[in-house]
């Protein structure tokens, strides 16, 4: 028997829910601050090479990737505060016991696989499920801000991660990337819930009450043939390759290896990371403008516009590191910050308007391209820099990478729908 709408007063249901999800991408995001904070204090404990800590890097991003399309269809099975909150242990356990780790294939093991697997299950997919569930006028601007919730995350967790790992060793903050995962847990089993219709609401901006869709079993096999009908489309590669490259440039190359090439100038940890760190503050402004951007504009003229400039902005970058912060260096990081995942709304956007109701599951695909190119940057980069001592190739290379992307982006033709009179109509 369906649901029955409810009348309730003030503000609609969909707005805490898409403030609960907020608040668990914030506090699961210690995950992603620590790595480039590892490398230089495993290799100095443990004589690891900085291609061997990348590579426990790269497992890490890419099953991030490739668990996201499985993590999206589990979520329509089991619902998304099951899928979440599971997710969120597995980080919780997989942090904790590299505390106990003396070689390198546990750390392939604990960080590789445990929390890349819980990661994957938080990725954007699970922004993107609850913004396909929840809203249907003001998607851009909601999957922007839930977008830059991993920024806000990184902005609160990158200086303390780096004073802990200063001051007390890098255990200890292993150790608050376990309890992080750990406090989200309660939030998200209070007060997520699955579907509109299970507090008697419909979806915000729908005209009419929507009514929860049965649970679909076959999670593998229906995200499996997902990805073979998207597949056959050519949208989607040039939206899986523009976001490999997408995920080379930022979490595979900046996320991991800035802290590192910036020590190798003489610049301190702590300052480099608090670098990191105000990136994820103009992030956010960036993401949250791109997802208002993404509701009024031609979605494929912004992924030109963003990759275009990142990728100039990658090719200055070898000129401007050094011992200390100065202001092109400051410049850098708010140009950047401003592009570091603004590709994100207009990527999900072009999802939806092409795959309709799997366009979840298609963006977890295209998310996992994202982590492949991330994984495969993360360890290229530590092997070039082992090979001749610098990361500048790496910088240039992945400048031109990025015009690669803008030119991905513009040929994307027009999806099922009229978007731009759509998105017109929604402003």
């Amino acid at each position: 028997m369906a649901s029955v709408p409810v009348r309730r007063r003030g503000p609609h249901r969909a707005w805490s829910v898409a403030a609960v999800t907020f608040l668990t991408i914030v506090g699961a995001a210690a995950f992603a601050s620590l790595p480039g904070l590892l490398i230089d204090p495993l290799h100095q404990e443990f004589h690891w090479s900085r291609g061997t800590i990348g590579f426990a890097v790269s497992v890490n991003l890419a099953l991030y990737g490739l668990t996201a399309p499985f993590a999206a269809a589990l979520m329509d099975r089991f619902g998304i505060r099951r899928v979440v909150g599971c997710a969120l242990l597995v980080i919780a356990v997989g942090s904790g016991l590299t505390v106990f780790m003396t070689t390198s294939w546990q750390l392939v093991l604990f960080w590789g696989v445990l929390v890349g697997l819980g990661s994957g299950s938080m990725a954007l997919a699970f922004a993107a499920t609850v913004t396909g569930r929840w809203f249907v006028a003001r998607r851009g601007l909601v999957t922007g801000i839930l977008t830059a919730a991993g920024a806000s995350g990184q902005l609160v967790f990158l200086p303390l991660l780096s004073w802990i790992v200063e001051r007390y060793g890098w255990r200890p903050a292993a150790v608050t990337v376990a309890l992080s995962a750990l406090a989200v847990v309660p939030l998200v089993w209070l007060l997520l819930r699955d579907h509109p219709a299970d507090v008697g609401v419909a979806p915000y901006g729908a005209a009419e009450f929507v009514p929860k869709p049965e649970p679909r079993r076959g999670a593998a096999r229906r995200t499996l043939a997902v990805l073979v009908s998207a597949a056959r489309t050519g949208p989607f590669w040039l939206l899986a390759g523009s976001f490999a490259i997408c995920g080379a440039t930022t979490n595979g190359l900046v996320k991991t290896h800035f802290v590192p090439a910036s020590h190798d100038h003489g610049m301190p940890v702590t300052v480099a990371a608090s670098l990191l760190a105000v990136i994820g503050v103009f992030d956010i402004v960036g993401t949250v403008a791109s997802g208002w951007f993404t509701d009024r504009f031609d979605t494929r003229r912004l992924l030109a516009v963003y990759y275009a400039l990142r990728g100039l902005s990658l090719l200055f970058l070898p000129m401007l590191l050094s011992d200390a912060v100065h202001p092109p260096m400051i410049f850098f990081i708010i140009f950047y910050g401003l592009d570091w995942v603004a590709t994100v709304p207009p990527t999900i956007a072009l999802c939806r308007e092409y795959y309709g109701e799997d366009s979840a599951i298609v963006f977890g695909w295209v998310l996992a391209s994202h982590q492949v190119g991330a994984a495969l940057i993360a360890f290229l980069g530590g092997l070039v820099r082992d090979a001749v001592g610098t990361y500048d190739p790496v910088w240039y290379a992945s400048g031109a990478l990025c015009a690669t992307a803008a030119l991905m982006a513009l040929v994307i033709r027009g999806g099922r729908g009229s978007r731009g009179g759509e998105l017109r109509s929604a402003a």
